[in-house]
Formats: structure tokens, sequence, C-alpha cells
């Protein structure tokens, strides 16, 4: 076999190579959460599957847009989005904690936002211009911070996307909700579209709703608006799908994160 040719050398170079290797991984460690993170922060990285995904999402709001375009109303036009995994990408900072087994962490965030760092989402740059150009308004609804503003816009305006005024990039100040903020825009504007990774950013229907089972009626309840008037940016890394798990008890220890994990999931039995 071509395995035994190998110079005896070159066997010893390979099996220390691996044994430096496995002993890393072993030292860093990981929990089931974090190690999941880790691989949710490597397909959104490199897998073309999310990228395809990202492009369908904003090729269907282009579609839906121009459908809008031919029925115009009494009030201007205007699109509703989130910021971060629907038009920004975050996953350096979530791989960088998670392969270190840390949790997400304000201050740290904070720092990584500040950098005005993060790469676009396939296809979002494009769309959101093109909104522009029909003269359709965009909304930046975001739960990033006041303190983040700067940074924030900064990044945006990296790549060119249009109306980052503080009148249009509206960032939390309170509550986590989105619906306030949302009927702001709805005094002025009818509002066709809504995009975001996160179902709270489309409906407050999805707010405050601690488990997952309420979670999936609610949608099911609103299963015509997906594609039509909600659309839906892959976010394999965190959300309030994450939190329902945890009943939004934000303060679990990542064992205990792993075991609701564990009772979680279906097995082949």
């Amino acid at each position: 076999m071509k395995k035994a040719c190998l110079p005896s050398l070159l066997i010893l170079a390979i099996f220390s190579a691996c044994s430096t290797t496995k002993s890393t991984v072993k030292t860093a460690g990981t929990s089931t959460v974090n190690n999941g993170k880790v691989w949710a922060s490597l397909w959104q990285q490199r897998s073309a599957e999310y990228k395809a995904l990202c492009f369908q999402a904003y090729h269907i709001a282009r579609l839906r847009l121009d459908e809008a375009l031919k029925q115009p109303g009494g009030k201007p036009l205007a699109i509703v989005t989130d910021i971060d995994e629907t038009i920004l990408d975050n996953s350096p900072y979530d791989a960088q904690r998670a392969i270190n087994n840390q949790e997400y962490d304000l201050a740290t965030w904070k720092q990584w936002t500040a950098k005005a760092a993060c790469d676009t989402v396939a296809g979002a740059p494009g769309f959101f211009k093109y909104a522009a150009s029909k003269g359709v308004n965009v909304f930046y609804i975001t739960n990033r911070d006041e303190d983040e503003r700067a940074g924030t816009t900064k990044n945006l305006q990296l790549y060119g996307m249009p109306y980052t005024d503080t009148q249009h990039v509206l960032l939390r100040s309170g509550s986590s909700s989105k619906e306030a903020r949302r009927l702001q825009v709805l005094n002025n504007y009818n509002i066709v579209l809504l995009c975001g990774d996160n179902l709270a950013d489309f409906d407050k229907l999805y707010d405050n709703k601690p488990l997952e089972s309420s979670r999936d009626a609610t949608t099911t309840q609103l299963n015509k608006k997906f594609g039509s008037k909600y659309i839906v940016l892959p976010n394999p890394s965190y959300g309030d799908w994450e939190g329902a798990l945890f009943n939004f008890n934000y303060k679990l220890t990542a064992a205990q994160k792993d075991s609701i994990i564990k009772a979680s999931l279906r097995f082949n039995k």
C-alpha cells in the first residue's frame, strides 16, 4: 500500500501534527452550545447554500417590491429591515467567542460593532440600493444600542447603503420590542416589506413568547405573509429561537444550557 512507502520521518511528522492538533482542541474545550455556534459560523461563512438562501430571499424581496410599485397608494412606500444577519454579517464575532468557549458578552459585542468591520449578507446591498432607486424609503430597525450608532452607520455607509441618517436608523431605546418603531414608520409610510432574521423583526405577535411551541403556532397563523410581506434571512447562530429554548433565562450556565439542548433534541430510536 502507498502509505507503507512513506519515509519514517514523514510518518513521525504526521503523527506529531495530529497529536498537536488533538491536544489544542482538547485544551480549548467547548460546551455543546458553543460547539454548535462554531459549526453555525462555519456554515454561514463557507457554505454556498447559505449564500444561495440569502440571494433567494432578496430575489423574492425584489419581486414583491416590483409588485407593490405597480399599486401606489396614498402614503410613500417604505421597507423596514433589521441589520444584524439581515444586512451585516457578524459571524467573525460569533466564531471568535464560540471557538474560545465564551458566551455572548455585551462589552465585547460593542467593541466589535465599533470597528465597523462587518461584511454584508449576500444580496442585501443590491436590493436596498434598488429600492432606493425606485424612491422607496428604507428604515433600519435594530436592537443595537444608541451608543453603537457611529459604528453602525459607518459600517452601513461602507457599502453604500441608502438612508443611513438618524431618521431612518432606529436603534433601541428601552424595550427590545420593535413594534413601537414599526408604528412610528407607519404613521407616514406604507410598509410594503419587512426583512429580518428573527421573527420578532416582523410582528408583535412574536413579542414575549417564552415557549417555542407558541412561536411555532404563531408562524403557522402568519404563514401566508412569509415570502409575500415578510422576507426571512437564515441565522443558525442566535435569535429568539435560542432564547425560547432557555425560557429567555440568560443567566444559565453552559452546562445548564447543554442539558436543555440534549433534552430538546429528537434522537433516532
